[in-house]
């Protein structure tokens, strides 16, 4: 909490969710649970709900249990292009969540349809032009993620993506892509951002329900080892290069794509659909998207292969999305201690830097 002494992180992004810090939890796939929601939301930042990965109905029990852990404002990730998408809609606006998070494919009418229930909308984008174009469909916000970043991510960094976008917009900005403490939040503000959003260093924390074994693996991992590969579904993402990344890279296009097959069957029994609905959300992705029908039917490659290093502890038989900032990340806290240790930090660096240039002000008038 900022006193007369400390500066205070008080933005537009805090105002719009109604957070007390400007710090988001991204929507990790099988990581983002009610629990290290909740705890995101209770230390004062905020936490959004992994419903990519969850049926309509496991959608609304993951509200009721974060409801009954915090009484702080969260927000529902989903896919816009999946048959089941416009019930998760509803099911945001029946339990009033404050905010939705979205990436590929977004419908403006879906869009306009949360709006309109009063919840705002805040895509993921990883250039210019679709921060522009996503604004252009409605978003009241924008989280853009350099190439740092973890799982689907772009090729440009942080430092130089991030004001580019600043520039091109007047919703507030959020910055993602290589942030873990509160020196970074501040870097974010100076570049004009709003806050930051984290995955990874959420991901490595004690209420994360990755299993232990997983978290080990991030901990021991080197910036130079999380790599980006397009060998997924075609798309750049970033991700530790275990061993099972390196047996994919050597699979075959038709191989890849008979895996993508089976991996989509059993997405769509995850969140809720048939193999007809599969294939007419693959062919509408690769019309909005200018991806390739075959990366499309790829897309469910990614979270059905990360589900078994992070759902069933098999880190080696199993994807590792994960930005390049896990390699500099060495201990596991609790939400309640990150969320401190950034906010101290964050405030400390603005204090330092107010001193700084109130003392070289003093000087300049003290000799001329």
């Amino acid at each position: 909490m900022a006193t007369a002494n400390t500066p205070s992180l008080k933005t537009r992004l805090t105002d719009l969710l109604g957070c007390e810090y400007p710090v988001i939890q991204t929507a990790m796939g099988w990581v983002a649970n009610p629990d290290l929601v909740a705890a995101t939301c209770n230390a004062g930042g905020f936490g959004f709900l992994a419903g990519a990965v969850m049926t309509p109905a496991e959608v609304e029990a993951g509200i009721q249990a974060i409801k009954a852990k915090t009484d702080k404002p969260f927000g529902v990730n989903f896919h816009m292009y999946t048959p089941a998408a416009n019930e998760i809609i509803e099911i945001c606006i029946r339990h009033k969540v404050r905010a939705v998070s979205y990436s590929r494919s977004p419908a403006k009418q879906m869009i306009q349809r949360l709006k309109d229930a009063g919840i705002v909308c805040i895509p993921t984008v990883g250039a210019v032009k679709h921060a522009i174009k996503a604004v252009e469909m409605g978003a009241d916000a924008v989280v853009v993620q350099g190439g740092e970043g973890g799982g689907h991510t772009g090729s440009v960094a942080s430092n130089i993506l991030l004001p580019q976008v600043v520039e091109a917009l007047k919703v507030p900005v959020v910055a993602a892509g290589g942030f873990k403490d509160g020196r970074g939040l501040v870097v974010a503000l100076a570049y004009g951002a709003e806050g930051i959003a984290m995955g990874t260093r959420f991901l490595m924390t004690k209420e994360c329900p990755v299993p232990d074994q997983t978290k080990a693996r991030y901990v021991k991992a080197k910036p130079e080892e999380i790599i980006v590969s397009k060998k997924l579904d075609g798309m750049p993402q970033r991700m530790i290069n275990n061993e099972f990344l390196q047996a994919l890279e050597k699979k075959s296009a038709i191989g890849m794509l008979i895996l993508a097959v089976r991996n989509g069957l059993a997405f769509t029994k995850i969140t809720g659909g048939s193999l007809l609905q599969m294939l007419l959300s693959a062919w509408k992705m690769k019309k909005s998207n200018d991806m390739s029908f075959t990366q499309t039917m790829m897309a469910a490659n990614a979270p059905m292969m990360i589900q078994e290093a992070m759902v069933n502890g098999h880190p080696a038989d199993g994807i590792l999305p994960s930005g390049q900032v896990a390699g500099t990340i060495k201990d596991l806290p609790t939400g309640a201690e990150l969320m401190a240790q950034i906010v101290s930090e964050a405030q400390a660096t603005l204090a330092k830097l107010s001193e700084r240039t109130a003392t070289k002000s003093a000087v300049a008038k003290a000799t001329s």
